[in-house]
């Protein structure tokens, strides 16, 4: 059995007294240690290792039928196996919130009838003593022989409750449990054509058919080439054969267009699954996914997950993007996942890009992926054109040239719209002193506070701490400034230049209550809004008709960053966010301000695209040996003394030496780059082999001792494969 517990094994008991016995898929609910848990079942097995005396009986059953097939359990084995984490902590991450909790599969719901002593009951006679259950009685029996349901009642009679207990005991009423209806399938709805594909996506869509059984595709598709058009039409094929479809995007802020999309090409309503819904919205959707009503499923990472028992097709939107890998508790690749899934299944997934990752790349350039490359805009749209503003002749104000302000004149002047993509919230990205240079620090953390204008607050955007904004140094007690720009400031500057336009923010402070996203992206699809200020929230498929400017502000983030992916990722966002641009009848253009404008990158990246900067830099981790030409592990662990945090590491160092493993390199333990966060010290171990093989032999023999051993108990922590962070 499995319990949600951080320890890799599985615990054996003995099936409940009464009922049937478990199979495996169902929940139990189990005594575990002193406490209640609620466990899946695994395997049935006819002994055991542990002694008679420590076997425990189970409580109870709480599902009649399996929830996950023999399948599901494979992928929930597969992912405990492949990144070396309790499988117990991997079911819990497969099930919705309320399963987890030990909650029903489907809700049953309290309800009220009328009994036939109380249809037959003198309501006039029963009004003059008890006004209240006649009331009651009243609207219950109005409600007719299938009752009324208590939520209903609460609403109506918020305190029916005490007028209902004399009558049940009396037998005027009767409670009853009953049980949400089944699951029906997707209502079909109005659906409109889709335009005409062009030679590109004609071809990208016959190679697609061709391929049967499990194949990997990628759709390297420019920036508003049609790749959805050509999902579409694979989804209709897979559909039209009654099978089930799962498409993967990597936030929540993508599914609002992508669904309107899906909907009315497709003529079904999709289940939606993402962490933004409520745990009984999840739950209904992940049911219907389940027993195969739901016919088309778009969701998050976790949804790579749910059930599907006529799954034919995978769809993983955005493949390159860091957010498929979840980055606390169970580090899993969602893309990683659905692929082994489809391999599992035999049956094929798509994965779509403008900016593939280099892994990716790589596998094409081995022959094990299919690529399809679509050069060109559809509907015969032009790419933007670039240009570069260099800061050391250009200076900006409050983080924006007059250059970029002119630029944005220009084109809301002439009808179109406008997106500042600056990749960082917030009014400004610290507070320092006018004298003695300090600056605002956090308490708990390595790092620097954010400064948020509109609350007057400074904030830790990496552990959560606020506090009232400093009105003078706490050092030397001078004046303090706000130092650099976030969102907020360049909305508060253009707002000062452009009194007369709608500027709409878009980041995760603007958008934090439920629908608020959905909101502000239709008035930016609309073009109500004349100029967006946004972080990467807008720099990922998503469609803007009237925009035709993208400026590009502090683009010089990644040019030097220490981390070996930190090009690629600055290639992506820039190619992503400048996508937006001109996808309609008007050109488009975008604006970078850089202060290295003479730096090798622009060049490479303006003058060869995406493609000639992936190409440079597979040859270069080729040469350095680094993914995709090897295979990282990392080791990580996090004390509230640093001491703690490094012992446990070079425990793990020592364990691995005494194993010998050809080709393996080891890097530390170090201090992780931000030292102290959340008031834990963060330290790491770096695992790096030419041959994946060896590194997970390696790792399946490395964490149980780590488990057992004693340093473990004073640390969180984690090993995480296939790291996509190494900062």
């Amino acid at each position: 059995m499995a319990i949600n517990v951080p320890l890799s094994r599985q615990f054996d008991y003995r099936p409940p007294r009464d009922g049937a016995c478990p199979q495996p898929g169902c929940r139990l609910l189990v005594p575990f240690g002193r406490r209640r848990a609620v466990g899946l079942v695994l395997a049935l097995a006819d002994s055991t290792d542990l002694p008679e005396e420590r076997l425990r009986r189970a409580i109870a059953v709480i599902d009649d039928e399996p929830l996950f097939s023999a399948e599901d359990m494979r992928l929930i084995r597969f992912t405990a196996d492949y990144y070396h984490h309790p499988i117990g902590e991997v079911t819990a991450t497969a099930l919705p919130a309320l399963l987890r909790q030990g909650k029903p599969l489907v809700p049953s719901r309290e309800m009220l009838a009328i009994s036939d002593a109380g249809a037959t009951c003198d309501l006039v006679a029963l009004a003059r003593r008890a006004p209240r259950q006649a009331q009651l009685l009243e609207v219950v029996a109005d409600a007719g022989d299938g009752g009324i349901a208590a939520d209903a009642l609460t609403e109506s009679l918020p305190n029916w409750r005490r007028a209902a207990r004399p009558m049940l005991e009396k037998g005027l009423l009767r409670r009853f449990a009953a049980r949400d209806e089944p699951a029906e399938d997707d209502a079909a709805v109005e659906t409109e054509p889709g335009p005409a594909l062009n030679e590109a996506q004609s071809a990208a869509l016959l190679a697609l058919r061709d391929r049967a059984g499990f194949a990997v595709s990628i759709l390297d598709g420019v920036t508003g080439s049609g790749k959805t058009e050509v999902y579409l039409r694979l989804i209709q094929d897979t559909l039209d054969h009654g099978r089930q479809v799962l498409v993967l995007v990597p936030e929540i802020g993508l599914t609002p267009q992508f669904i309107a999309r899906l909907r009315a090409r497709l003529g079904i309503e999709p289940a939606v699954l993402h962490s933004g819904l409520a745990d009984a919205a999840r739950l209904l959707a992940w049911r219907r996914a389940r027993a195969g009503a739901a016919r088309l499923v778009i969701g998050t990472r976790s949804a790579v997950f749910t059930p599907l028992p006529n799954l034919g097709l995978i769809v993983v939107d955005e493949e390159h993007d860091p957010s498929f890998k979840q980055q606390e508790g169970l580090r899993y690749s969602a893309r990683d996942l659905a692929i082994a899934r489809a391999k599992h299944k035999n049956i094929p997934v798509v994965l779509g890009s403008a900016t593939p990752s280099l892994d990716v790349l790589k596998h094409c350039r081995d022959g094990k992926y299919q690529r399809l490359v679509l050069p060109e805009r559809a509907g015969g749209a032009l790419p933007p054109t670039f240009r570069l503003i260099d800061l050391d002749r250009t200076p900006s104000l409050d983080g924006l040239s007059e250059t970029l302000l002119q630029a944005i004149a220009t084109h809301v002047d002439a009808g179109g719209q406008a997106l500042i993509f600056l990749n960082r919230r917030g009014f400004a990205p610290t507070l320092i002193c006018t004298a003695c240079g300090h600056v605002a620090e956090c308490r708990r953390c390595d790092s620097r506070m954010t400064v948020h204008a509109h609350d007057s607050s400074l904030r830790c955007h990496h552990c959560g701490a606020s506090r009232r904004l400093d009105a003078d140094c706490g050092e030397c007690g001078a004046a303090v400034r706000a130092l650099g720009a976030g969102t907020q400031r360049l909305e508060e500057t253009l707002r000062q230049r452009f009194p007369d336009r709608r500027i709409q923010r878009i980041d995760s402070d603007s958008t934090q209550q439920r629908g608020a996203i959905d909101e502000v992206l239709a008035l930016a699809t609309t073009g109500d809004a004349n100029i967006l200020v946004g972080t990467q929230m807008l720099s990922k498929g998503h469609h803007f008709p009237n925009l035709t400017l993208v400026g590009i502000v502090n683009a010089d983030q990644g040019l030097f960053g220490t981390d070996f992916r930190a090009a690629e990722r600055l290639a992506q966002s820039i190619v992503q966010v400048a996508g937006r641009a001109g996808r309609e009848s008007r050109p488009g253009e975008v604006i970078i301000q850089t202060g290295f404008a003479s730096h090798a990158f622009w060049r490479c990246l303006i003058e060869g695209g995406y493609a000639r900067v992936a190409a440079d830099e597979l040859q270069e981790r080729a040469a350095a040996h680094w993914p995709p030409f090897s295979r990282l592990a990392l080791i990580r662990s996090a004390a509230h003394r640093q001491v703690d945090a490094r012992r446990f590491l070079e425990s793990a160092l020592s364990l691995i030496v005494q194993r010998d493993s050809p080709g393996l390199r080891v890097f530390g333990p170090v201090n992780a780059p931000m030292a102290r966060r959340a008031g834990r010290y963060r330290a790491q171990l770096l695992l790096q082999a030419g041959d994946r093989q060896a590194l997970h032999r390696l790792l399946q023999h490395l964490r149980p001792l780590l488990e057992e051993h004693p340093h473990a108990r004073k640390v969180q922590w984690s090993i995480d494969v296939d790291p996509v962070e190494l900062l």
